[in-house]
């Protein structure tokens, strides 16, 4: 029998979060809690295998608020700032877990995570209190297995710099993307639920807009699809989510999913 997974959405929003410092916007002063958005980062849960992909700014936050005792891997989607930058708080889990933390990202990713924290990478700066991990170079040409789950790398283009998307079993999990290769969405065949950016309704330079991201899910034809790095531009999210396609809604904070 197939184990469930189970999906926390620990951040939603865009690389500034919702509300934007300074904003005094309908979305950034909504009192609704869907109006409140953490960088986008995901936690699964699938049997005893529990992995994060992504660890933004908000890392710290995010995983106190999800009450995330475990994490059996990292993985990075790409190496802009709002994904990265807070990996440092992974220490937690290696007092925790007596362990280095596995992480999971290309080579490029991994240049740029030896940039930020050289402290991590270098072992003249080597002492107990610094993060201990064992990374693991992935590309989009081949699946790998974290525990029980098998996860295979989806290449999508975030304008020129490529990012990873990544499916488990039948869920499939895309965020900073404007543009999907036909041979890359031939891995999305026969999704059943879907996690897919859109910035805003106005196109983006570098983001599907919610048009976009509709059209895609239109031609993957998941049961449910799930909007993901979403800006104070879209709007409130009740109002949005409510001129939605009815297998379509925009995620939020706290979101959990079981499939």
């Amino acid at each position: 029998m197939k184990s469930t997974l189970r999906i926390d959405f620990l951040g939603t929003g865009t690389s500034q979060g919702v509300p934007v410092i300074g904003c005094e916007c309908e979305v950034c002063t909504s009192s609704n809690p869907k109006d409140k958005r953490l960088r986008t980062s995901i936690a699964i849960k699938k049997g005893n295998t529990q992995i994060v992909i992504d660890s933004g700014p908000d890392f710290r936050q995010q995983i106190l608020r999800a009450k995330i005792k475990q994490l059996d891997a990292l993985v990075f989607t790409h190496e802009h700032k709002d994904h990265i930058s807070g990996m440092d708080d992974i220490r937690a889990f290696n007092y925790l877990q007596q362990e280095p933390i596995q992480l999971y990202c290309t080579l490029q990713v991994l240049k740029a995570l030896e940039r930020e924290y050289h402290y991590v990478f270098d072992e003249k700066y080597s002492y107990p209190g610094i993060p201990q991990v064992e990374t693991n170079l992935i590309t989009k040409e081949t699946s790998f297995q974290i525990g029980e789950m098998q996860l295979i790398p989806i290449e999508v283009m975030h304008l020129k710099l490529p990012v990873l998307g990544f499916r488990i079993d039948d869920f499939v999990y895309i965020t900073d993307a404007n543009y999907i290769s036909d041979e890359e969405k031939l891995k999305l065949q026969g999704t059943k639920v879907l996690v897919i950016d859109a910035l805003r309704k106005e196109k983006h330079i570098s983001h599907f807009n919610l048009e976009e991201a509709l059209e895609l899910i239109r031609e993957i034809a998941p049961k449910e699809a799930y909007i993901i790095h979403i800006s104070h531009h879209m709007g409130l999210h009740d109002e949005v989510n409510s001129e939605l396609p009815e297998n379509v809604f925009l995620a939020y904070d706290g979101l959990i999913l079981e499939i």
